[in-house]
Parts: C-alpha cells; sequence; structure tokens
C-alpha cells in the first residue's frame, strides 16, 4: 500500500472520530422505535433488588452483562490509546468488546498494536477482530485472516457490512460481489464464530436468511434510529468538495435517512427464528441507537442475545464518563428486572412489551 493511500485511511479514521464526537450524524425524524414499546409494570415483583442477576451467556461464555461495548476504531496511533481504554472498561465490567475495522492492520504492519493492546488490557473478555464486506467480497487469504486473528487472540470475527456508507464515502468502495459467496469460504475454515453486523442501516430477515444460510453465527442488526454513516460521510463529502451534486436534493435527503429501525429488525428476525426451530442457536445483538438500560431490557425482550452501542460510549469515554455511564446503563437494566419482577436476564426475556399506539 502507497504512503499516499495509507495517509487517506489514517485520516479518514481521524475525522470519524472527529465527527461522531461533534457533528450532526443523527437521523431526521427516524427513531430507533423503542419508544414504541413499554413494559407492563408488575405491583408484586416478589424478588429482592440486591438479589437481581445481570450474568448471561454470549457464544457460549458468561458475561456479567448483556452489554457489549462495539466496534469503534484502530489503525492510527491514537487509536491505541481509545482503545486501551475501551479494553480496560470492558475487562472491569467482563462485557464483550469488538474492535473497529482492522484493515489498516492488514496493509499496514505499523498499525498493529492500536489493536493488539485491546487483548493486553483485556485477558479475559471476549474480543472480537473486524474487516468490512468489501474485504470478504475481494477474498481474503489464510494469512490475513490469521493476522487478526492472532492480534487480538480473537474469540469471533465481525464482518461489517456497510453499504450505505461506501455509498457516500468520497473514497468509498460499492464493489460488493461474491460478498456471500466468500463469507461462506470463511464461516467453514476458520476456527472461531462468524458475526455479521450492519453499521446503522439494519438488517432484514431476508438478510438474516441469507447470513444463516452463509454460516453466520451472530447477526449484530445495527438498525437506523443512532449513528446515520451516510451523514458522516457526507460532512466527509461535502468539505472536501462544497457540494453534494451526486443526488437531487429530496433523494439526498431520504438516502441519508436510510435504514430499518432497530426495533423493527428485532420483531422481524426474532420472527424468522419462530418460523425456523433450527435457527435456534443463532444469537442477535441488539445495537444502532441504544442509549440506556431500558433500551437494552427492551432489545431482550424484543429477542436479542445481548445489545451494543458505540457512539454513546465514544463520547463517554471523550468525556472521561465511560465506566460511570455502563454503571448507570446498568443500573437502568436492574430497575427494569425489579419493576417487572425478573431476577434474571432470562427472565427478562420472556416478558411481553406492550405497544404503544
Amino acid at each position: 500500500m502507497s504512503d499516499r493511500t495509507s495517509n487517506t485511511i489514517v485520516e479518514r479514521k481521524h475525522s470519524h472520530v472527529e465527527i461522531c464526537l461533534h457533528g450532526d450524524i443523527a437521523f431526521n425524524r427516524k427513531t430507533t422505535g423503542f419508544e414504541r414499546f413499554e413494559f407492563e409494570h408488575n405491583a408484586i415483583p416478589e424478588i429482592s433488588f440486591s438479589d437481581i442477576d445481570l450474568s448471561t451467556t454470549f457464544l457460549g461464555k458468561r458475561i456479567n452483562a448483556p452489554f457489549m461495548i462495539s466496534s469503534m476504531t484502530g489503525g492510527y496511533s491514537e487509536a491505541a490509546t481509545l482503545n486501551k481504554r475501551l479494553a480496560e472498561t470492558a475487562e472491569h465490567f467482563r462485557i464483550p468488546l469488538g474492535v473497529g475495522s482492522m484493515r489498516q492492520a492488514l496493509e499496514n504492519s505499523e498499525y498493529r498494536d492500536s489493536f493488539a493492546i485491546v487483548r493486553k488490557y483485556a485477558p479475559s473478555i471476549q474480543i472480537f477482530a473486524n474487516i468490512g464486506a468489501p474485504e470478504i467480497a475481494k477474498g481474503l487469504t489464510d494469512m490475513e485472516i490469521n493476522i487478526m486473528l492472532e492480534l487480538l487472540e480473537a474469540d469471533g470475527l465481525i464482518v461489517h457490512l456497510n453499504a450505505a456508507q461506501e455509498l457516500f464515502q468520497p473514497e468509498g468502495d460499492t464493489d460488493f460481489k461474491h460478498f456471500l459467496q466468500q463469507l461462506s469460504i470463511i464461516t467453514a475454515t476458520i476456527p472461531v464464530p462468524v458475526i455479521v453486523k450492519e453499521v446503522g442501516c439494519g438488517i432484514s430477515a431476508s438478510a438474516a436468511l441469507e447470513l444463516i444460510g452463509a454460516g453466520v453465527k451472530v447477526i449484530d442488526i445495527a438498525g437506523a434510529g443512532g449513528t446515520s454513516w451516510q451523514k458522516v460521510e457526507e460532512i466527509r463529502y461535502t468539505r472536501q468538495f462544497g457540494h453534494d451534486a451526486r443526488f437531487s436534493m429530496t433523494g439526498l435527503e431520504e438516502l441519508l435517512n436510510w435504514g430499518i429501525p432497530t426495533a423493527q429488525c428485532l420483531l422481524d428476525i426474532s420472527a424468522l427464528k419462530k418460523e425456523h426451530p433450527e435457527f435456534g442457536t443463532i444469537e442477535i445483538i441488539a445495537s444502532g441507537g441504544i442509549q440506556s438500560g431500558t433500551d437494552i431490557a427492551k432489545s431482550l425482550a424484543l429477542g436479542a442475545q445481548l445489545a451494543a452501542s458505540a457512539n454513546c460510549i465514544l463520547k463517554a469515554l471523550h468525556q472521561e464518563a465511560l465506566e460511570a455511564t455502563i454503571e448507570t446503563w446498568l443500573n437502568d437494566l436492574r430497575a427494569v428486572m425489579f419493576l417487572t419482577g425478573s431476577a434474571s436476564i432470562e427472565q427478562l426475556r420472556n416478558k411481553s412489551l406492550i405497544f404503544k399506539q
């Protein structure tokens, strides 16, 4: 990879973090859909608040809470500091952690330490490597896959789907041909499970069906309602070119807000699992606009194994409030469990939600 290409990727990663922290990247008039649901209050919970147990399992391993720090960054010098803090926090709470795209680690060994640092500071938790769909579609070598997995002593590989982001990215790669074919090869050959996640536009039931057929073990829906990565890249595009003449004004507004709300993805994929009992071992991660423990609780009741967040966590990290933020979310979750009479996460999953008209 040329120095110019490497510098472009580093600059892009810098700008992604800066825009996520300070830019207007929320969806317009499109929400996660969680506000449409509420739990039925249990006036007789018959449990002690102090006995509530947040622990659960994910991919066969016990974790202390149904929450994951989702993939964010890596591949430039400052990312090592961010990933160190994220790793320390995930280790403290005994929750899983996903790293950002490792493309840069494959193309330039100089940046591998920004990923490897994660395992150093999180020796006991589940850590997941991460690569994009365009890289999968082109075909990864065994050596490239081994580099990613060995750098982290990874418990699994996240493959992120980001077609809308690549479409808007000034230097985006929009060649997704042969993705499912190449994904099937990877799931059949690597020694760890594969998680496929969107980055904010959601995964439909029909797409989930194809992913399951390709051997995927976990689907991270990453629905609409949180960060619009189209908007992130649109900001970068207009900074470079001043005006986006690629689309009509009406089309641009709809495309920037493209996606399936998070709650709708959960409903649709949970229904798919019920229709296909053989999919019972497939696990679902709810991400895309998770902003509290009540969102986590609703995610579980709608069929998720756990919830995950990136942008809120990134902002909390930069405000030096990372551990405090996660602790308040877990307190939210405990409160919901108490008020629904759920002593365990499994009991909470079996609670019905009321749909608000």
